[in-house]
């Protein structure tokens, strides 16, 4: 199988200035076209390094992928690492990414710099692709040393996920490239350690040469994907198909998608396929969950709209909460949220309606401990509310919070429109 290194270029990762998302782009499309990711590495901006740890990649792996390090400032080496690396001479001129250069300075109104002209200067044993939406061209090259062929392309995020097509492009031509199915099951509401221990026996019988990985994340739950490298693709399509039905059989609806998905998104086809609509009134997750939902295209068909009422006033005065509940019980607690979701649900006329409060830090009020949530949904089988209590920092705890209630509002509407339609009274 065709193998791979994946290499960032810069001090500015190292030391946290830059977050690196071009490493996880770029080996999420090598695996869809059979190129399998073996190590991803981050270098300084140092010369000898760049050198010694390019050669012993190229020594080991067939394809290396640099980003970054081709700026137009001195402190940007990569290019002459790469000059000495290759075993090259000089520098030659590439006409075609020299007008793309003139061309772009031209689009922004400003001058053409000698420091811009140098970035189309590239080693004259580099292949080049030229980089349509940027300065510094893709640089195709191999080392004096190393079997592998290293790409080298620029580390601004835009102009990678732009050109990584090309790359790709370059690569399948180059090589014989094998299948590799993934099939990506997505899971909320039980922990790794609980879900491992339930679907172990299925794990245990999974088929030789398909691997499972567990990838939790608090938006998303555990994404379980199941892996087949290599053999015939409409083999390992027919048994990816099968291991699913078996664990989707174990599971039930714990499983709110079986290809890569958001829980948003899988809230929203339920709503568009059943032709309902949504609301939602947030008070701890300060529209968090209004921000998921809006983030799907598409989502005006069925979410209709949501009310943050972060202050008491707004409870009362906009959901119409009642003062006496909020006395007797606490703004964070059951009966409050229960009635947000009845308040929101009657203003907007929806058919469903979702509501949170809660302490999104640690400190504890008077009722409840820090990191406490309680969700409301109310719909066409009453109203229900769940509790829940996450001791992470605010901004997780926010986070955990509003997938939380997609989740909750989720099964609730599955169970609501598996009902016979005649005996569901809706609200409008």
């Amino acid at each position: 199988m065709t193998t791979a290194t994946i290499c960032t270029i810069g001090d500015e990762i190292l030391i946290g200035q830059i977050v690196d998302t071009n490493s996880s782009l770029i080996a999420s499309k090598l695996q869809l076209i059979g190129v399998k990711v073996v190590r991803m590495l981050s270098i300084a901006d140092n010369r000898e390094e760049i050198i010694q740890k390019l050669e012993a990649e190229l020594s080991s792996v067939d394809i290396v992928i640099t980003t970054g390090g081709l700026g137009p400032t001195k402190d940007d080496i990569t290019k002459d690492a790469l000059m000495e690396l290759s075993g090259s001479i000089e520098y030659i001129r590439n006409e075609k990414q020299a007008a793309i250069i003139d061309r772009i300075l031209s689009s922004r109104g400003l001058q053409r710099l000698e420091s811009n002209l140098a970035q189309a200067l590239v080693p004259d044993r580099a292949e080049i692709i030229p980089n349509r939406f940027g300065t510094a061209p893709i640089m195709v090259l191999r080392s004096k040393k190393g079997k592998g062929i290293l790409y080298s392309m620029p580390g601004v995020p835009f102009e990678t996920s732009n050109m990584l097509p090309d790359v790709l492009d370059d690569i399948s031509r180059r090589f014989p490239l094998e299948s590799i199915q993934h099939r990506s099951i997505m899971v909320y509401g039980l922990a790794e350690s609980a879900l491992s221990e339930l679907i172990a026996p299925w794990e245990d019988n999974l088929p030789e040469g398909m691997h499972l990985a567990y990838l939790p994340n608090p938006l998303f739950g555990i994404k379980l994907r199941l892996s087949v490298y290599g053999g015939d693709r409409e083999l390992s399509e027919k048994s990816l198909d099968r291991e699913t039905k078996k664990i989707s059989e174990i599971l039930g609806n714990k499983i709110y998608a079986t290809s890569e998905s958001t829980l948003e998104e899988a809230l929203g086809s339920i709503l568009r396929e059943k032709g309902r609509t949504l609301s939602a009134a947030e008070s701890c997750t300060g529209g968090e969950i209004a921000h998921l939902i809006t983030t799907v295209p598409g989502a005006s068909d069925y979410f209709l709209g949501s009310v943050t009422s972060y202050a008491v006033s707004v409870k009362e005065k906009v959901l119409g909460v009642s003062h006496e509940t909020i006395e007797k019980n606490g703004v964070v607690s059951s009966e409050v949220a229960a009635e947000m979701a009845r308040g929101v649900r009657a203003l907007t006329c929806s058919d469903y309606a979702v509501a949170t409060t809660g302490l999104a830090s640690l400190e504890p009020d008077r009722f409840n401990p820090g990191g406490t949530v309680w969700i409301g949904v109310d719909g066409p089988l009453g109203t229900r509310t769940l509790k829940r209590n996450y001791q992470n920092d605010r901004k997780r705890n926010i986070q955990r919070f509003a997938a939380t209630a997609l989740d909750f509002l989720r099964l609730y509407i599955l169970e609501a429109e598996s009902f016979d339609k005649q005996k569901i009274k809706h609200l409008c």
